[in-house]
């Protein structure tokens, strides 16, 4: 075997002070990254099961009352179906805050189009409050019921992006209002 007429190069050994010097140099990477984001990407936003349903409100004009600072209003998911029986669609969504990082909680609201067309349409309940903390994995609109996916967490020791709980939710009319049939402390693992 040829000897190399090259010493040792001293940066080809690794040393507890160069892991350290490359994960901070990684952590400056990503928290920069929060600073320098593009304008929100115009690709379509995942698809619910359900298509849309002529007639559904346009949720392009409705106030969801969200205070998001300087961030916009996401509508993640929606699907539509008639919830009321009353023979007109109504739009459910899930909407958060474009926080940019981390996981915001979502809200899951209701929304109607008034009778007058020229009205915006409006929110007439909401299902789970953002105030809540979940997110949802999956929405529904099915035979006048809406059901969706909670993802939650256990305590506030868990981190935003691995929620530990799941809970199967689901709402129906009854009686002029939004009836959940699942227990609220119903969270399993």
């Amino acid at each position: 075997m040829q000897q190399s007429a090259v010493p040792e190069l001293a940066h080809t050994q690794t040393s507890p002070i160069h892991w350290v010097a490359t994960a901070t140099a990684l952590a400056a990477v990503v928290a920069c990254s929060s600073f320098f984001q593009s304008e929100a990407a115009t690709a379509a936003q995942p698809e619910t099961r359900h298509r849309a349903v002529a007639g559904a409100p346009d949720l392009a004009a409705v106030d969801f009352g969200l205070n998001c600072g300087s961030a916009k209003t996401v509508v993640q998911k929606k699907a539509s179906g008639d919830l009321d029986g009353d023979g007109r669609p109504e739009t459910v969504a899930v909407v958060r805050c474009d926080a940019g990082s981390g996981t915001p909680p979502n809200g899951v609201y209701v929304i109607t189009q008034p009778t007058d067309a020229d009205a915006d349409p409006r929110v007439v309940a909401t299902l789970v409050a953002p105030k809540d903390g979940l997110t949802v994995s999956d929405l529904a609109v099915e035979h006048g019921s809406v059901t969706a996916t909670l993802l939650g967490y256990s305590s506030p020791d868990v981190p935003s992006c691995c929620p530990d709980l799941q809970e199967r939710a689901k709402w129906q009319w009854k009686n002029g209002t939004f009836v959940r049939s699942t227990p609220a402390g119903a969270l399993g693992v």
